[in-house]
């Protein structure tokens, strides 16, 4: 019985002409089932990428102190009256060479240098151009070597840094922490002789501890230009030193021809602002974590300042959010229906923590939007953004205070308060034998106190882009088949090269868009002076001749070119939704928050492109649906569109020709921090916008 089953069971694995018949793993099974159902599983994984998106504050997790040696808060401040009178009579005499000498920077400078070897510090200055980022494509990936100083500049302009070196006692001169507090010195305001007073509080206490085992840096820089490009600029002499003697040493009274002073690796950097005066009754401490490219300092950094700033110092702490998200209707309803769903969760099973009230959801949506634009969008939030491309973990603290900066009774407490935040931080990371590595570099704010990790969030991208492929396949097989049954000549008939004539076009409209990119530093070229308004025409201009150029060179390529010589839609369509998955899955390496906005306005666009003109034949309600879907969309999709969606989400409406030149500012401060944003955008997404017009208005 036994060998009369086992032949049976071999005669049925066999094909036709005896040879074996393989079976199928059950990998290939699963995946041959996801392609036969493509439109069905990618409307639901479409669908689950965004409710994933949209309960992401709700599985926002505590932040905690991962790092054991930090020890936030558990040794005493030893701070004492006469470290705050050193920071009052700073400021105070401030004060007074503005009130008797308005504009002479170089005697707060050097009042300020004086100061700082009062304390026993190693003092220096260093001189630096103002010249800001220029766009170069050869020079768009280089380093912070890029903020090079230049030789044979002028003297009308430049700036000062003053710095001011303590030695640890019990260290060897291998790493260091370093202040930053960024001074305006010939326009300083009161508020920024606040941030000097409290670093100087702190200053002449470590100048005498025993318990440094790093080096302090404090950098006073000069704001004239920004608060970025001193820092930067320091920062490139302090990691990259230039043997060349600049001529900016000619300039002006103060002496920096002394040897440029370096201490150890930097370990940790905290900046410091006072700016403006609380709304709150309360002080307000602000973080801003976020650097170039979507980078972030190690969370452990922010955990240890939002601890001592909030249980030790009793500041009120706050990260940004879109005020915009917070009076959102449709918002709040979906917070109402988590919480709704949370209770009804707790009363089948106590132990089921879902959902929280919908005020917080709110707040954690808001915050979370403000936390993905500001990685998405590639600029640093701040001067802490400079040491981050150095890989030094940093942050920018903004503490407004709740009185007027000229009361003199409420100073005394803000500058203990404030230098003793400072102190425990620096105290913490002092303790630290190695770099921050135990925490997370990848992740989002919801709060200062909450946190979702990269696990957490690349889900919902996951979700997201995961019907690509699946569609993409299907796709394929049916424009294969499409393309068998309308040729009668067997030579004609290779499926497998089917594709070119398709990814000749894609390659085609991407090498478009990666000319697009490059024209705006031709176009800052063109002599004269020229508005951003006036740029965008050009620009626009220019792209769409070659755009036009393109569809007359390349046979096939455009949308309105014959149905004899045009692609098979749905092989063309395959061939874009794999290049916008490929596209996004290499962004999500590079900036994850570029990968996943890009991914909600991409995805949608590529699944749904479809001809318009079968539906228009055909004036079925389910066509048309679908083709007025796919041109909403697309219009979406436009990334001049979407970026005047995006100022009116955050109540910066821009209309009319304004918008061109809103656009071309805002695409301009992206190739000027070397956002990787801006490459994604002219090398990825418009092409493949560009690909599902062509889709549209097929001639099928």
């Amino acid at each position: 019985m036994a060998s009369e089953k086992r032949d049976k069971e071999e005669e049925e694995v066999k094909t036709d002409d005896g040879s074996p018949k393989i079976k199928p793993r059950p990998i290939v099974q699963l995946g041959i089932f996801l392609v036969a159902h493509s439109p069905v599983f990618s409307v639901v994984f479409s669908a689950a990428g965004v409710l994933a998106l949209l309960i992401l504050p709700l599985l926002a997790k505590n932040t905690y102190i991962s790092e054991n040696a930090l020890m936030p808060g558990s040794a005493r401040s030893m701070l004492s009256n006469r470290d705050v009178s050193d920071g009052s009579k700073l400021v105070k005499d401030i004060k007074n060479y503005w009130l008797n000498h308005e504009g002479q920077g170089v005697e707060v400078q050097k009042l300020i240098g004086k100061y700082m070897s009062d304390m026993g510090a190693e003092v220096y200055y260093q001189k630096f151009h103002p010249e800001g980022n220029q766009f170069h494509p050869l020079h768009f990936f280089s380093g912070p070597d890029s903020y090079t100083l230049l030789d044979n500049v002028s003297c009308a302009s430049y700036g000062v840094n003053v710095a001011g070196i303590i030695r640890a006692p019990r260290g060897d001169g291998k790493e260091s922490i370093v202040l930053v507090t960024p001074y305006d010195f010939i326009n300083g305001g009161d508020y920024e002789a606040l941030s000097l007073g409290i670093t100087s509080t702190l200053f002449s206490l470590l100048a005498r501890v025993t318990w440094l085992s790093k080096d302090i840096i404090w950098l006073v820089t000069d704001s004239r230009y920004g608060d970025y490009r001193p820092v930067a600029a320091w920062l490139t002499e302090y990691h990259s030193p230039s043997f060349k003697v600049s001529d900016l040493l000619k300039c002006g009274e103060l002496n920096t021809a002394d040897t440029f002073r370096r201490a150890g690796t930097v370990a940790a950097a905290l900046v410091l602002k006072v700016d403006g005066r609380s709304e709150r009754f309360e002080d307000t401490l602000s973080i801003y974590a976020e650097a170039s490219n979507g980078q972030m300092p190690n969370l452990d950094l922010i955990n240890v300042v939002n601890y001592l700033a909030v249980h030790r110092q009793g500041f009120y702490v706050k990260v940004e959010k879109v005020v915009s998200l917070l009076s959102s209707s449709w918002l709040k309803i979906i917070g109402e229906i988590f919480e709704a769903v949370g209770k009804l969760a707790r009363t089948l099973n106590p132990d089921w923590n879902f959902g929280i009230p919908a005020a917080d959801y709110l707040e954690g949506s808001a915050t979370l939007a403000s936390s993905l634009y500001s990685q998405a969008l590639g600029i640093p939030t701040g001067p802490h953004g400079a040491f981050r491309d150095y890989q030094v973990d940093a942050i920018t603290l903004k503490i407004s205070p709740r009185f007027p900066p000229d009361s003199k009774t409420r100073q005394h407490d803000f500058f203990l308060r404030g230098a003793r935040l400072l102190e425990g931080t620096i105290r913490s990371v002092n303790n630290l034998l190695e770099k921050f590595h135990q925490s997370f570099f990848l992740y989002l704010l919801t709060s200062p106190s909450k946190f979702i990790s990269v696990g957490v969030y690349m889900i919902a991208f996951a979700l997201l882009v995961a019907p690509l492929p699946m569609v993409a396949a299907s796709l394929y097989i049916e424009g294969c088949k499409a393309l068998t049954k309308s040729t009668d000549n067997p030579t004609e008939n290779l499926k497998s090269w089917k594709w070119l004539d398709a990814a000749k076009q894609v390659f085609a409209l991407h090498l478009l868009g990666f000319i697009v990119t490059l024209l705006p530093y031709f176009i800052c070229q063109v002599p004269g002076q020229h508005s951003p308004r006036n740029r965008s025409i050009m620009w626009g201009t220019t792209s769409s001749s070659l755009l036009l150029i393109t569809f007359a060179i390349i046979p096939g390529c455009s949308p309105f070119s014959s149905r004899h010589h045009g692609t098979n839609w749905a092989v063309l369509k395959s061939v874009t939704i794999s290049a916008a998955f490929i596209g996004l899955c290499l962004m999500s390496i590079i900036n994850f928050a570029t990968a996943e906005i890009g991914a909600l306005l991409l995805v949608p666009t590529c699944l749904m492109a479809q001809p318009i003109k079968p539906a228009l034949r055909s004036r079925r309600i389910k066509s048309l649906l679908g083709a007025f879907c796919s041109m909403v969309l697309l219009t979406i999709g436009f990334p001049v569109m979407f970026f005047a969606i995006s100022k009116g989400l955050f109540g910066e409406a821009v209309v009319g020709l304004s918008l061109g030149g809103e656009f071309w500012t805002w695409l301009e401060s992206l190739w000027a921090w070397k956002s990787a944003t801006y490459l994604y955008i002219g090398m990825v997404h418009l092409p493949c916008w560009l690909l599902c017009l062509c889709i549209l208005f097929h001639p099928s």
